[in-house]
């Protein structure tokens, strides 16, 4: 297998990964992220409760890596869709 089709390979389960999605009401359609990373939410939450950090840095570590995977989800899709056109 080449480098080429590692990568694209690669690219389509990062699609597939972040290609789950829930109607909120109020927020609308909103990405739901892996099983893994939500445990580390969780894990975030926990910590924040048991006051072994503070909720203002559980919160923003969060929004970073919420913002991080919704990069990472339109790269690969840009890059899904342009591989298609070609």
């Amino acid at each position: 297998m080449s480098a080429l089709t590692r990568q694209l390979s690669g690219a389509h389960e990062t699609i597939h990964t972040f290609s789950r999605r829930v109607d909120i009401p109020v927020l609308g359609e909103v990405a739901v992220p892996p099983s893994d990373k939500l445990a580390y939410y969780a894990g975030l939450g926990v910590l924040a409760a048991l006051q072994v950090i503070e909720w203002p840095l559980a919160l923003v570590i969060t929004a970073g890596h919420l913002l991080a995977d919704q990069h990472l989800s339109g790269l690969a899709k840009g890059l899904g869709e342009a591989l298609e056109a070609a």
